[in-house]
């Protein structure tokens, strides 16, 4: 079955059908093929009763709601000039705006995109290195899928026994907002060394403070409206998953409407992104549903959990084992397919060692930030080769974010040895009998 899937991946066919083609040639081959009936069960009763599924929908719709509002080309204006006069300070303005979107939206596509059109061109009209700026806003663009609300986090959840969304947004919270200010940090370091990589903005087209601070304040509430919304109303216990993912939906809508953005064209076409983007996500949920079924059933998952507990005796070499299967499998495989094909093979590893499933997941999280940057197949370098101008070449746009995979290495070990940066939030606001 591992080889028909790489197989058939590398022949090009869409990932939700090699999954699901694979498990009934899997069953037929392996003279089983009465599973398949088990395993249309489990799909119905794992993916399509799944009530926690539906905000994956909701929280596409809210942020291409929240692309048509114009909310965050205004900021990014309004961050650009209030850091004019810093070295660095337009890179430093892009991670922002990142960490951002990232809060409102969890679309790692829609928010490398909206930053490339913004940010690209100005940054490299100042001066910017080209490495610099497009690795940048690739790195900063895929914290979306760590920085809650993320529908990463919201598919973990609901495949991951004994976490609840909310439990796995608190404990994703500390290490994506740390792993934008390492970002941050990074470019401002860069900036001081190189001061002609991230130069300061002209003095001539800088503007007024007190123009700049009002525009801010103006454009800063909508998002901070919609982010309270979201995660106020999850952390404090007032509404699921489910029910924040509506309500971030109509804030977004009522964001378009009252900025006077609304139009019935563009409101259909935001209905027909999300079904699309759906209908992708859910299609390989079942196949990847379907794999795991057949794979689990003729023995599978049991000889690849043999496979690994064979590899190293201490938990912790275990552990970076798995994370490291991961970040190879990142290099060929979107999110979902991992997450789906190794949660049923790693987690009931991690318990049987006794160690805190929020932990691992956020660890994983952390590391499938590099399935979208690492090539050949890193989704992040293929939305920057789009939209980037001719004289950024696909080799600039590689090298650009070989540092940020590396932080986003040094930012697990940091996990790893410090678990605390994931426990501590989720402990002070739901207890410590996670």
């Amino acid at each position: 079955m591992a080889g028909m899937l790489v197989v058939g991946l590398f022949m090009g066919h869409p990932l939700a059908f090699v999954l699901g083609g694979t498990a009934v040639m899997g069953a037929i081959i392996a003279g089983k093929p009465m599973v398949l009936g088990i395993v249309i069960n489990r799909i119905f009763g794992d993916v399509l009763d799944n009530y926690v599924l539906i905000a994956i929908p909701l929280f596409v719709l809210m942020a291409r709601f929240l692309s048509d509002s114009g909310v965050t080309d205004r900021m990014f204006e309004a961050l650009r000039h209030l850091m004019a006069r810093v070295t660095g300070g337009l890179g430093l303005a892009v991670v922002f705006i990142s960490i951002l979107l990232a809060a409102t939206t969890g679309i790692i596509g829609a928010s490398i995109t909206v930053m490339g059109m913004m940010a690209l061109r100005p940054m490299l009209q100042y001066g910017y290195d080209k490495r610099l700026a497009s690795g940048l806003i690739a790195a900063s663009g895929c914290l979306g899928i760590l920085i809650p609300p993320s529908i990463m986090l919201i598919l973990m959840a609901s495949y991951a026994p004994g976490l609840s969304v909310g439990q796995l947004f608190a404990g994703a919270m500390v290490p994506g907002l740390l792993l934008g200010l390492m970002y941050a940090g990074y470019v401002a370091v860069v900036a001081w060394l190189k001061p002609e990589w991230a130069p300061p903005v002209q003095e001539e087209e800088q503007i007024e403070r007190g123009a700049l601070w009002k525009m801010l304040l103006i454009e800063a509430v909508p998002p901070l409206v919609l982010i309270l919304g979201i995660l106020g109303s999850m952390l404090a216990g007032v509404a699921t998953a489910t029910e924040a993912s509506a309500i971030g939906a109509a804030l977004a809508l009522l964001i378009v409407i009252v900025r006077g953005r609304f139009e019935w064209r563009t409101f259909y076409s935001a209905m027909l992104e999300t079904g699309r983007t759906s209908a992708m996500i859910l299609f390989i949920v079942v196949g990847a549903t379907a794999f795991t079924g057949v794979f689990n059933i003729t023995g599978g998952l049991r000889a690849s959990q043999d496979l690994i507990r064979g590899l190293a005796d201490n938990p912790h070499t275990l552990v970076a084992v798995m994370l490291l299967v991961v970040f190879v499998l990142g290099m060929f495989l979107d999110w979902t397919g991992i997450v789906l094909l190794s949660f049923p093979i790693f987690l009931p590893l991690v318990s049987e060692m006794g160690m805190d499933p929020l932990w691992f997941v956020v660890l994983m999280a952390v590391v499938l930030q590099t399935s979208f940057l690492s090539p050949p197949f890193g989704y992040a370098l293929f939305y920057m080769r789009a939209i980037a101008p001719p004289e950024v070449s696909t080799a600039d746009i590689i090298r650009g974010v070989l540092p940020f995979i590396a932080l986003v290495l040094l930012m697990c070990g940091l996990i790893m040895f410090y678990p605390p940066l994931v426990s501590w939030l989720p402990t002070t606001l739901y207890g410590p009998a996670l």
